[in-house]
């Protein structure tokens, strides 16, 4: 028992992979606070301040409360098509971090034993195929969520949610393409150790400009919150939803943000990099606590402008939505690829 025990938690990752389940749930809770914060700053008011410290319990509240929300299931819904709808954009949400770098490789002593510790749960040689692969599946927790609810607002977020999709998914693979094509690998490690001279936002903006617009589609965030917009479809694909079901769509949500974050970090600001940090000679595990702090900073960073730009921007009209992706993002993405690679051409 003890070494199926030792084989699960060590051969397959499963302690890190709960601790790193476990924090991106922290920080969804932190986040949902945040925002509310940040929105209320932006908008000369005060936010959450009566739940603990400065409103620092608000989130645990919050939590509390849909938990003991009674759980409505309206008697029109597709009953197994209803339940299964949030567990199909909670699941693709949590998995998509695994393979975003949030370290360097550091190999220590402990002891006599030379243990190589790695800040990634897996360092897959195709990683950001795999982002994209199962990022990709999370619209269909929308669409079976619409279509289950029976409802006609909720099934036009869920077409909506679809559409908006495809017309995102595509020029952010063209910018990422154009990312690989410089770096001559999918894995994102080799994608950070290729950005140690300099960042790809330098080399790249075209593709890092296109992979922040898809960025913010394909997490329905406002100016594309098209699936739920509330002013026309009530809520959308989860009109017909409450307590923890709604819940987590909301995590779901807040976790695509994180992830989508620290994919803008990693792919076009260096990821764990920090400039010029070799040359302090420090020791390795400082320099490690220091890479790690760098990311954690740039990802907050994005996250901060995620929220910034929702309660700055006004939502987009649906034919907009559509004209920008199909008529504007898609040949900038292509125009990209064939500049990208006139360069690498000249340069050789």
């Amino acid at each position: 028992m003890r070494e199926w025990l030792f084989k699960i938690f060590i051969e397959y990752n499963a302690l890190e992979i709960i601790i790193v389940i476990s924090l991106i749930l922290l920080v969804v809770m932190m986040l949902t606070l945040l925002e509310r914060k940040i929105s209320a700053w932006i908008q000369n008011r005060h936010g959450p301040n009566r739940v603990g410290w400065g409103g620092m319990l608000q989130p645990i509240a919050d939590g509390v409360k849909f938990f003991l929300k009674e759980d409505i299931i309206p008697g029109h819904v597709d009953r197994f098509l209803y339940l299964l709808a949030p567990a199909i954009s909670l699941f693709p949400a949590l998995m998509t971090f695994a393979i975003v770098p949030f370290g360097n490789q550091i190999s220590i002593y402990i002891g006599d034993t030379l243990v190589n510790i790695r800040f990634q749960l897996v360092d897959l040689n195709v990683g950001i195929l795999y982002f994209v692969a199962v990022a990709s599946l999370g619209v269909y927790g929308l669409i079976v969520g619409g279509f289950g609810s029976n409802n006609k607002y909720s099934m036009l977020g869920g077409l909506r949610s679809s559409a908006q999709m495809i017309s995102y998914e595509i020029p952010m693979g063209l910018a990422i393409i154009s990312i690989a094509m410089m770096s001559g690998s999918l894995r994102l490690n080799d994608i950070v150790q290729d950005q140690v001279v300099m960042w790809n936002f330098i080399r790249q903006p075209l593709a890092f400009i296109i992979f922040l617009v898809a960025a913010f589609a394909e997490t329905n965030r406002l100016p594309f919150d098209l699936p739920e917009a509330e002013q026309e479809l009530v809520g959308g694909y989860h009109t017909e939803y409450s307590s923890m079901k709604f819940s987590s769509f909301m995590i779901a949500e807040y976790s695509n943000i994180i992830t989508s974050s620290a994919l803008i970090a990693t792919l076009f600001f260096g990821g764990w990099h920090v400039p010029f940090l070799h040359l302090l000679n420090l020791p390795i595990v400082l320099e490690e606590v220091i890479q790690i702090i760098a990311f954690i900073v740039k990802t907050g960073f994005f996250i901060f402008l995620f929220m910034w730009v929702r309660w700055t921007l006004p939502r987009f009209r649906y034919d907009q939505l559509m004209n920008l992706g199909w008529k504007g993002m898609l040949p900038l993405g292509l125009l990209n690829i064939v500049i990208t690679g006139a360069v690498m051409a000249y340069l050789k």
